[in-house]
């Protein structure tokens, strides 16, 4: 196990490294940059060389990608080439808005899907079953900004029960009027909690008809204990693997999310930056994004192999 988290590790750092060049290189190849960002087309080319040589932008992109690792090596995330605010400062505060919404919608998945799941999974073809595939299989099939454009036009315009949008408030306002998260959170939740339950539906109804739990059966084994110590691990092992994606894309940035409900998320920073040619910001956005990507999904292999049903049959 010790050898398997080193070399998985390992692999983590390289490609983490991978992002970053690619990020940089494709960025570095996309037509203008900042510089013709600021200034538009009323720019004239002395004002765009002159703003180019004062952002550092005249620079070979090797030396400006060695420059921005070599601060990144000793903590310093750089500074903002549009706003001239640290970028580190700029991505706290779009994280607390994003963990504001992921954080409630990681719990709920986190508790019904293995409920629901379960359920399902041990009522195979029952009408409670049935339902509850349906019901997963609708939510799934309509995407997240669709589903987001429905609540606010129904929930929020029509009956006026909830705010439909965040627009202008950071995580210190969002606290104050936590009713404007409830949209948001619903949406977060019903894409990721459907893959999930379903993941550990299929799971469970396979560990319950497969030939361990009919062997301990046969030994005269509770059908309670064959459940909770064979069934449900079995099943749970390939379901922290989806857990882990699941974990990334509520924590990760949830784009079209917080571009319906006019949240200034991380997800939202991303994109402002890529528009804005911010390379420090692109390069610690594709960073983050990188590092919970492999960090959680390294958890989830790791919990999959703890989980991972064994051959031994006895009870």
């Amino acid at each position: 196990m010790r050898g398997y988290v080193l070399r998985r590790s390992l692999l983590a750092l390289l490609q983490c490294l991978v992002v970053l060049v690619a990020v940089f290189a494709v960025g570095s190849l996309l037509p203008g940059d900042t510089a013709d960002v600021l200034l538009g087309e009323l720019g004239t080319p002395e004002q765009v060389a002159a703003l180019r040589e004062r952002l550092g932008l005249d620079e070979p992109a090797s030396t400006r990608f060695l420059h921005w690792t070599g601060h990144l090596l000793t903590g310093d995330l750089g500074t903002s080439l549009v706003t001239g605010v640290p970028v580190g400062d700029d991505i706290g505060r779009r994280a607390g808005v994003t963990l504001l919404m992921g954080v409630p919608a990681l719990v709920l998945v986190t508790v019904l899907a293995p409920v629901l799941g379960t359920v399902s999974g041990l009522r195979e073809g029952s009408r409670l079953d049935r339902a509850l595939n349906t019901a997963a299989v609708v939510l799934h099939a309509v995407p997240e900004f669709v589903l987001g454009l429905l609540l606010v036009a129904s929930v929020s315009l029509w009956a006026g029960l909830l705010p439909a949008t965040a627009v202008g408030m950071d995580a210190a306002a969002l606290l104050t009027q936590p009713a404007v998260l409830v949209l948001p959170v619903v949406v977060l939740t019903a894409r990721h909690l459907c893959d999930l339950a379903r993941q550990i539906r299929a799971g469970v109804a396979a560990q319950r008809h497969g030939p361990v739990a009919g062997h301990l059966r046969l030994l005269g084994v509770r059908e309670r204990t064959v459940v909770v110590r064979h069934v449900l691990p079995g099943a749970l092992g390939p379901a922290a693997q989806q857990y882990a994606r699941c974990v990334e894309g509520l924590l990760g940035g949830a784009v079209l999310v917080e571009a319906v409900f006019g949240f200034r998320g991380l997800g939202t920073g991303f994109v402002e930056a890529v528009q804005n040619r911010d390379l420090p910001q692109v390069q610690t956005y594709a960073l983050l994004f990188a590092g919970t990507a492999v960090v959680v999904n390294l958890a989830g292999d790791l919990a999959a192999h703890r989980l991972a049903p064994r051959r031994e049959l006895t009870a």
